[in-house]
């Protein structure tokens, strides 16, 4: 389990970012002494270092646990919990400082079609997702996985309100079986802290907060599997690390808008959750439909 040192009282915020930077360095050169030296992709390396930089501006606390889940080569599928915005810097984040692999993120062909966005997520060979042609992106991840990447999805399809695991997309498994490789679930609390949907969060509230995350033990899948129950393995997975992430927080999240209705926390229940993104996707069609 790797923890970043808490800055004394006495530690400027200055000095307190250039402490969390050096320590990065530090983990990022003994990591890399056992690593097979891979491809430079200077664009890939840029965005992880400003996100380096945004998270120990911020005073982010990273801890983890399960890092010897994350293999040092060859593919797998990163199945990931989505309860905030910034989970797939997060994990970027924290992977790379562990063995410096690089994960390709499956990304709506919507953000590919940004400005500057989409000239970033190209740049990172990151995989454009057109929701009506799916079939070429998954084709394009299973061509990914078998060459050896890394490839992060969010089986939940969506940032989970309720900040519980809520039902997953099979594609995580489907893209295991076809490729050949192996599932890595990772689970991540704190996160949505930073900044999640339906909430302003004050920019004073995002500094020093905790982020812990959990890797947890390969998912094999066969041809032969089924992969409903794959999924359903999945999800019991990604929940049960979960609840060992918020048991374990340093954080009191009784009264929280951050934590579970379940666990003394405001958020939303489950069906209240999925009740308001049903509102907000019958507003999306009414203004697409506004718009053609």
């Amino acid at each position: 389990m790797t923890d970043d040192e808490t800055p004394r009282p006495s530690v400027s915020p200055d000095e307190a970012r250039r402490r969390q930077v050096a320590a990065d360095g530090i983990a990022d050169r003994a990591e890399g002494e056992n690593m097979t030296r891979r491809p430079s992709e200077p664009i890939y390396s840029t965005a992880v270092g400003v996100g380096r930089m945004l998270f120990a501006g911020l005073r982010t606390k990273r801890s983890a646990v399960g890092l010897e889940n994350i293999p040092s080569h060859g593919g797998a599928v990163l199945a990931m919990t989505h309860f905030g915005y910034l989970e797939f810097a997060l994990v970027e984040w924290q992977t790379w400082l562990h063995n410096r692999r690089r994960i390709r993120f499956m990304a709506t062909k919507r953000a590919f079609d940004k400005p500057g966005v989409g000239w970033l997520l190209r740049g990172m060979r990151h995989i454009s997702v057109d929701m009506k042609a799916g079939a070429a992106a998954f084709e394009n991840a299973v061509s990914a996985l078998k060459s050896g990447e890394l490839v992060g999805v969010f089986p939940e399809a969506g940032v989970s309100s309720s900040f519980t695991v809520r039902e997953l997309k099979s594609g995580a498994a489907r893209l295991a079986r076809d490729a050949g490789v192996p599932i890595i679930p990772v689970a991540v609390w704190g996160g949505q802290r930073l900044l999640t949907k339906n909430r302003s969060i004050p920019l004073r509230q995002r500094f020093g907060v905790p982020v812990h995350f959990a890797f947890g033990k390969p998912i094999a899948v066969g041809e032969t599997d089924d992969i409903a129950q794959v999924t359903d393995t999945l999800r019991t997975t990604l929940q049960t690390m979960v609840d060992g992430l918020q048991a374990s927080y340093p954080v009191d999240g009784t009264g929280q808008w951050w934590q579970p209705r379940s666990l003394g926390g405001t958020a939303p229940t489950v069906a209240e959750a999925a009740e308001a993104d049903a509102q907000r996707e019958l507003r999306r069609e009414a203004e697409r439909a506004a718009k053609d």
